[in-house]
């Protein structure tokens, strides 16, 4: 069995899971999450903790037993406190707004790039070269980053483009004659 699946998840005040034949769903403050569940995998829900018990002893069965731990532990976190994710614009006249719920870019094309907000993601811009995505679900949140971030990535000579906050670019030397 995996060793992540021998923990159990705690469901923290306001979280209510809801177990069904092939679902899982989790009702939080922040709005209510689902997951398809696999067939191998059984979930035992006492005293407020979630617990993954592997049903046969395959090797699929025990792979999948933490991956959906690990899944049903986001899916609590996302329900009750959110995910976050920071972009940086680096690079002269980069410049970023929101815009109902799209995000308008100004990245050194010719036009502005407008990227439209998936349901359940926020985006804010608290300065002109900063991006702050708020969401429940974790996946969507990075998606969306990863999104916006393909539209310029960071070159490796000056490090301009749309990176990540906690994003380390390595400058590689320009050539020498």
């Amino acid at each position: 069995m995996s060793r992540i699946a021998k923990y159990p998840v705690e469901l923290p005040k306001g979280v209510d899971a809801t177990i069904t034949a092939n679902q899982i769903s989790i009702k939080g403050p922040l709005g209510t999450l689902s997951q398809t569940l696999i067939g191998n995998v059984i979930i035992n829900e006492d005293g407020g903790k979630l617990s993954f018990i592997v049903a046969d002893d395959s090797r699929e069965a025990k792979a999948m037993s933490g991956t959906l731990r690990a899944l049903v532990a986001n899916m609590v976190t996302g329900v009750s406190k959110g995910f976050e994710r920071k972009l940086t614009l680096v690079g002269v006249g980069y410049r970023a707004a929101v815009q109902g719920d799209a995000i308008k870019l100004q990245l050194g094309f010719s036009h502005d790039v407008v990227h439209p907000m998936p349901a359940g993601v926020k985006a804010e811009c608290p300065t002109q070269t900063e991006i702050v995505l708020k969401g429940s679900d974790k996946q969507v949140v990075g998606q969306v980053a990863a999104e916006i971030r393909a539209y310029r990535p960071p070159e490796p000579y000056k490090g301009k483009g749309v990176r990540y906050v906690d994003e380390h670019v390595i400058i590689k030397e320009t050539k020498k004659k």
